[in-house]
C-alpha cells in the first residue's frame, strides 16, 4: 500500500509542478523521484537505480541527438524547402487548412511508426508557417502527437508488437481487424483539426501572402517575416535569412532526398538499431552537404542547444522512470489499481482494459503495461470467454493518451522544436486525446474487435 501510495504521488507531485509551472521538467523528473526514494527508504539503493534507468534510455538519448542534428543538417541545406513551398501555395494563409495540412502531413509521415520522425519533419515543415502567420504553436503539437497516437498502432509502432508479445499473438491478427477502427479516429483527428483551425480563423482571419511566398524556393516565408519573428529562435534552424541562405545546397536536392529515404526504408526494415543509423546517417550528410571542417563544427554548433535540451530531458525521465521501477512502484501501482476492480465487473473486463489504458499508459511506461499489466488482466479475463487477441485489442486504446505522458521521450523532442512549454502542450492537448481514445474504443465495441461483455458467465 505505501507503495502505491508513493507511486501514484510521485507521479501526481510531477504533473502539478510542471503544469503549474513552478519547476521546469527537466529539474522535476530530477528531484521529485529522489525526495520520494528518500521518503521510502530506498535511499542506499536509489543511485544504482538511477543508473539503470538512464542506461536503458540512454540509446534513445543517442538516438535523437543524432537525428536531430541529421534533420538540421538537411533543413539548412534546404531538403523540405519545396514542401514548404507547396504547402505555402495550397493554403494561402488560411489557418483552418494549415492545421488541417499540419494534421495529414503528420499521419502521412508517422506511417514509418517512429514519433521522433513525424515529429521531426512535421514541426520543420510547418512551424514556420504558423510563426509567419503568428498561429498558436500548441495546434501543431496538438495534431502532430495526435497522429502519431493513432499510426503508432501499427505492427512495427511498438504497442501492438508488445501486446501480441506479452499475450503470445499474432500482431497481424490484432492489427488487421483494427485497421476501419483507425480510420474512424483519423476522421476525428481531422474533425479536431478543422475545429482548431475554424478557431485560429476566427482569431487571425485569413492572411494574404505574397506572391512570392508560394513560390518554391528556399525559405519562402523568410521575405516576409515580422520583426519580432525575426528575432525568435526557430529550432533547427539558421537565425537569419542571410544565414540560411549560406547553408543552402540545392544541387544536392535529390541526394538528399535519397540519403533520407533510404534512412527510413533502413529504419523500417530494422537495418540496425535506430540510433546506429542516424550516426551513420548524419556522418555521411555533413560531409556530403558541407565537405569543409569549419562549416561542419559551425553547423554541429548551431544545433547543439536543441540536442542538448532535448537529450538532458531524455536521461533526467531516466532518473524518473529507474526509480519508478526499481522501487517497485510500478508494481504495486498495477496490483493496486487490478484489487479495485470488483469480482462482479470481471464480464467487462475488456472494456475496462481499454478504459485503463489511457491513466495507466499514461502513469508507466509501455513496457510496465504491457508485460506487467496486461497479462494479468488477459488471465483473468479468460474465463469469461473472452480472448486474448480481444484483451490486446482493448489494450491498444489508450495510445493517444500515452503520448502525452512525461515518460515518453519523444514527446520532449516534440514540444522542444514547437517552442513550446509541457505543460501547455499537456492541457491543451490532453481532452483531444482523451475523445480520440474514446472514439477509437466506440468504433472498436462497433466493429466487434473486442466484446463489450464476455460470452460465458463466470
Amino acid at each position: 500500500m505505501l507503495l502505491t501510495l508513493l507511486g501514484f504521488g510521485m507521479v501526481m507531485t510531477f504533473m502539478t509542478l510542471i503544469m503549474t509551472k513552478r519547476l521546469s521538467p527537466l529539474v522535476a523528473l530530477i528531484l521529485i523521484p529522489i525526495v520520494f526514494a528518500l521518503i521510502g527508504g530506498f535511499a542506499p539503493t536509489m543511485g544504482a537505480m538511477m543508473l539503470d534507468g538512464i542506461r536503458k534510455i540512454a540509446p534513445t538519448g543517442v538516438m535523437l541527438m543524432f537525428a536531430i542534428l541529421y534533420f538540421g543538417v538537411m533543413i539548412n541545406a534546404g531538403m523540405f524547402d519545396p514542401v514548404v513551398g507547396i504547402i505555402l501555395r495550397m493554403v494561402k494563409g488560411d489557418p483552418l487548412k494549415i492545421v488541417v495540412g499540419s494534421a495529414a502531413l503528420a499521419l502521412l509521415i508517422s506511417l514509418d511508426g517512429d514519433g521522433s520522425t513525424t515529429y521531426m519533419i512535421t514541426i520543420a515543415s510547418m512551424l514556420p508557417l504558423y510563426r509567419r502567420l503568428k498561429m498558436n504553436p500548441l495546434n501543431l503539437t496538438c495534431v502532430a502527437i495526435l497522429a502519431s497516437g493513432i499510426m503508432n498502432l501499427t505492427p512495427w509502432g511498438g504497442p501492438t508488437a508488445r501486446a501480441a508479445s506479452a499475450l503470445h499473438v499474432d500482431p497481424g491478427e490484432v492489427f488487421v481487424p483494427m485497421v476501419p477502427a483507425m480510420a474512424l479516429s483519423i476522421l476525428a483527428l481531422l474533425a479536431v483539426s478543422v475545429w482548431l483551425g475554424l478557431r485560429e480563423r476566427r482569431r487571425l482571419g485569413t492572411v494574404s501572402l505574397p506572391r512570392s511566398a508560394g513560390s518554391i524556393g528556399p525559405n519562402p516565408y523568410d521575405a516576409q517575416r515580422d520583426e519580432e519573428a525575426s528575432r525568435e529562435h526557430l529550432p533547427l534552424e539558421g537565425e537569419n535569412a542571410e544565414s540560411k541562405e549560406h547553408w543552402r545546397r540545392p544541387r544536392l536536392l535529390w541526394v538528399n532526398l535519397a540519403l533520407t529515404t533510404a534512412l527510413m526504408v533502413a529504419l523500417i526494415m530494422g537495418v540496425l538499431p535506430l540510433p546506429v543509423l542516424f550516426m551513420i546517417g548524419f556522418a555521411v550528410a555533413i560531409v556530403i552537404n558541407y565537405p569543409d571542417l569549419a562549416q561542419q563544427r559551425q553547423l554541429v554548433a548551431e544545433h547543439a542547444p536543441n540536442a542538448l535540451a532535448v537529450v538532458s530531458l531524455i536521461f533526467a525521465a531516466g532518473v524518473f522512470t529507474g526509480i519508478l521501477s526499481g522501487t517497485g512502484m510500478v508494481e504495486a501501482m498495477s496490483r493496486g489499481l487490478l484489487a479495485a476492480i470488483p469480482d462482479s465487473m470481471g464480464p467487462y473486463l475488456p472494456t475496462i482494459t481499454a478504459i485503463l489504458s489511457m491513466p495507466l499508459t499514461f502513469f508507466m511506461s509501455n513496457d510496465a503495461f504491457y508485460f506487467g499489466v496486461l497479462p494479468i488482466l488477459n488471465e483473468a479475463a479468460q474465463g469469461y470467454g473472452i480472448t486474448a487477441v480481444e484483451m490486446a485489442r482493448a489494450s491498444l486504446i489508450g495510445q493517444p493518451v500515452h503520448l502525452l505522458s512525461p515518460l515518453v521521450p519523444s514527446t520532449y523532442l516534440l514540444v522542444g522544436l514547437a517552442g513550446v512549454d509541457f505543460g501547455d502542450h499537456q492541457r491543451f492537448t490532453l481532452k483531444w486525446a482523451t475523445l480520440i481514445s474514446l472514439v477509437l474504443m466506440a468504433a472498436s465495441l462497433m466493429l466487434g474487435l473486442f466484446p463489450l461483455i464476455g460470452r460465458v458467465a463466470g
